[in-house]
């Protein structure tokens, strides 16, 4: 049974993170019941909330974006309903029929995209989908939400009935404004409206000459505001026309939450449904903010949280613009606790903090911003003791009060916990309270609990470092100037730096070797050791880090290398095939130059003949000479070529030989359009186009615009309109 108390939701800032989602609501009842997350209890349940959220934000990615869910609350209208003979507002109709649309939109449109949201689709496939809610308000109220006309026999006549009276009250009054008007009786403004009436502006020394109902006068008293008795007669008849309207109009609505009120529970259903999604969606886009996603959940007691984020530290500095430096946990049955020391402000406690409230969202079905390799198990408790604890209210000291929350932790712990711990063992003795925090660790170690605690106890490294399940840690600084590099390393202990970040603050030199001497050199050597270990870890990060680059510029450089050798070698050869036929066109010039002299010399045509044939021949021999079976198969594959083209290109011709046949037969088989005055038409191996002014007997006289013709109607064809 799943069980995570305040304190630990208060402890990981769980509140931060549920303000933040609650912001991106666009409901009210969403953003108040994102508040009201807590970690969920039932596994099933969990899963299905953290599979709805996954799929809300792979909406954010795909073609198939959920519909509107928004809403205007009608929790009023909901109470109102549950009460006999009480009737709604026009308002109150126009929210209940936007919360029934709404529903029916997406309740629609998750069973037609089943495949895609299969969970959210789980979700709504026990809700009812009817238009009976939205066609019932339709019947009465327009698209303004106004009562309609026609919403019953009665007010129709009524409405009818006032329009006649509103036109005799207007012409009523026109008929007197321009008789007083004529008289000189009005003042410039002539009419105005008191009291949603339309009123005579009479001047004060006429008003006994005005006859009607005087209904006020002007603040100086120089104007009387007059409805004539003409008017008035018919204004009585509205007012009474306007009640009886009102009371027409309140049957109705009466009529209509009557027919409305057996929905009740199915609107309270909508509601709820349209507030779950207004919350998944919220979630869905912080976990769009963050790059959260839903890690594998494995039933085996591990947890490998690769590259993960602080979500709330990831927010704060993306709007600074400043970098956040992920880290890598895991957990498992051979490595259960880890123990992270170092100096303060180097990450320990956000480090912590990450795991638990990553754990948390996760186990409230929120998605959590790590890599989609991460998987992890489910926790039962997941405890802390994190910044200080000091109880005013109890007069408790900070000790008093760890040691309390110690207690509350033996009695809870088991294999299901996970704990998180920092500053373990601070507040006391150092001595003392480091013996005691020592047997308190090899408890939670004993019982198979999965944590992680913060601690400067060199007994505390020690035992991490003894016992077969447990690990030290620490977080990585620059050896020079003792800035925190932010990077978690398993494996080993961190040193405080205590003297070390003291020289760097400016404290003399020589306090510093006087506090080194009030201390046990065991100590000192101790923690020397550990720093010097963890110079020498930082300085071997750096120099794997500078090799790796130098062993990728490397490879880059020895492909290139490779490719200008093979651009290099392919050149040399081209240049040697060249040269070699230069060479030999150079030796033939020598050669017919030394035959051409001695021809000059000695006149002899038949020697000469007989060099110029030796030469040919010795050029011959060294080119390949085909055999006759090598021509015979030559000639042979060059014929099937032959053979072969010519046959595509008979088969090429033979299927347009075909397909213009054909489309000749359609056009003759082609009902042949009934031509009449008025149709467009053209020639049928013409261009122009025309229209048909007449026909006579065979003939049609066609209109080209510029000049007209008479054809044969067997010579024409028909022209679809554009």
């Amino acid at each position: 049974m799943i069980s995570i108390n305040n304190k630990t939701l208060q402890d990981l800032q769980f509140q931060t993170v549920l303000e933040t989602i609650s912001e991106r609501c666009v409901t009210e009842l969403g953003a108040e019941k994102v508040l009201t997350i807590t970690p969920i209890k039932s596994e099933e349940e969990l899963m299905q909330s953290l599979l709805q959220t996954s799929e809300y934000r792979s909406s954010f990615d795909n073609n198939n974006a959920l519909p509107n869910h928004g809403f205007e609350p009608i929790t009023n209208e909901i109470k109102f309903l549950g009460i006999e003979d009480s009737f709604l507002e026009l308002a109150s109709f126009k929210k209940i029929h936007s919360i029934s649309e709404n529903a029916n939109t997406l309740l629609l449109f998750l069973k037609k995209f089943e495949d895609y949201y299969p969970s959210l689709y789980l979700k709504s496939s026990a809700i009812e989908i009817t238009k009976d809610i939205t066609k019932a308000i339709e019947s009465v109220l327009d698209k303004y939400g106004e009562i309609k006309d026609d919403a019953s026999p009665d007010l129709l006549n009524i409405r009818r009935d006032i329009n006649v009276v509103r036109g005799k009250v207007n012409q009523s009054f026109g008929m007197a404004l321009s008789q007083y008007n004529a008289l000189g009786y009005l003042d410039e403004i002539r009419e105005t409206v008191v009291e949603n009436r339309r009123v005579l502006a009479v001047l004060a020394m006429y008003r006994r000459k005005v006859k009607g109902s005087i209904l006020g006068s002007s603040k100086t008293g120089s104007i009387a505001y007059i409805e004539p008795e003409a008017t008035l007669r018919y204004s009585r008849e509205l007012a009474n026309l306007e009640y009886e309207e009102r009371e027409e109009i309140i049957k109705i609505l009466k009529s209509l939450t009557n027919t409305i009120r057996p929905y009740l529970p199915l609107l309270v259903q909508y509601q709820d449904f349209l507030t779950d999604i207004d919350v998944i969606a919220a979630k869905a886009k912080y976990a769009r903010k963050i790059n959260g996603i839903l890690p594998r959940i494995t039933q085996e007691r591990r947890v490998y949280l690769r590259e993960a984020y602080h979500p709330i530290l990831y927010i704060t500095n993306k709007e600074k613009g400043q970098t956040t430096y992920p880290q890598t946990f895991e957990f498992n049955q051979e490595n259960r606790i880890i123990v992270i020391s170092g100096p303060n402000a180097g990450g320990k406690t956000i480090s912590m903090k990450t795991v638990g409230l990553l754990q948390l969202m996760l186990q409230s079905g929120l998605l959590i911003p790590v890599h989609e390799r991460s998987e992890t198990c489910l926790f039962d408790r997941i405890m802390t003791d994190i910044g200080d604890n000091q109880s005013i209210e109890n007069h408790l000291s900070t000790y008093s009060y760890r040691l309390k929350n110690m207690n509350y932790f033996l009695k809870k712990c088991n294999s299901k916990t996970l704990f998180l711990i920092d500053e373990f063992g601070t507040g006391s003795d150092p001595e003392l309270g480091g013996a005691l925090a020592e047997v308190f660790l090899e408890e939670f170690y004993h019982r198979e609990a999965f944590g992680i605690i913060t601690t400067h106890y060199s007994n505390l490294k020690i035992l991490a470092n003894e016992l077969p399940c447990a690990t030290n840690a620490n977080m990585l600084f620059d050896e020079k100037t003792l800035e925190p590099m932010f990077k978690l390393v398993l494996g080993q202990a961190g040193s405080s730096f205590t003297f070390e970040v003291a020289q760097k603050n400016g404290i003399p030199f020589g306090l510093i070797n006087r506090a080194k001497k009030k201390i046990e050199g065991g100590k000192v050597r101790f923690d020397k050791t550990i720093a010097s270990l963890q110079k020498e870890r930082s300085k071997l990060e750096k120099t794997s880090l500078n090799l790796k680059e130098e062993e990728n510029k490397a490879r880059e450089e020895s492909k290139k290398m490779e490719t200008i050798n093979a651009k290099i070698q392919e050149k040399l050869e081209r240049y040697q095939e060249l040269y070699d036929a230069n060479q030999r066109l150079i030796y033939m010039g020598q050669k017919i130059d030394d035959i051409s002299e001695k021809y000059f010399n000695n006149k002899n045509k038949k020697e000469l003949i007989g060099e110029f044939l030796k030469m040919v021949e010795i050029e011959n021999s060294k080119r390949k000479k085909l055999t006759v079976k090598e021509k015979k198969v030559k000639e042979t594959i060059e014929k099937q070529i032959v053979a072969e083209v010519k046959e595509k290109v008979e088969e090429i011709r033979k299927e347009k030989k075909e397909k213009k046949l054909k489309a000749k037969i359609e056009e003759e088989n082609k009902p042949k359009v009934i031509l009449k005055v008025g149709d467009r038409v053209r020639m049928i191996d013409g261009k122009s186009i025309g229209t048909i002014d007449a026909i006579e007997k065979n003939k049609a006289t066609v209109n080209y615009g510029i000049f007209t013709s008479k054809v044969s109607l067997d010579q024409l064809e028909y022209i679809q309109p554009k």
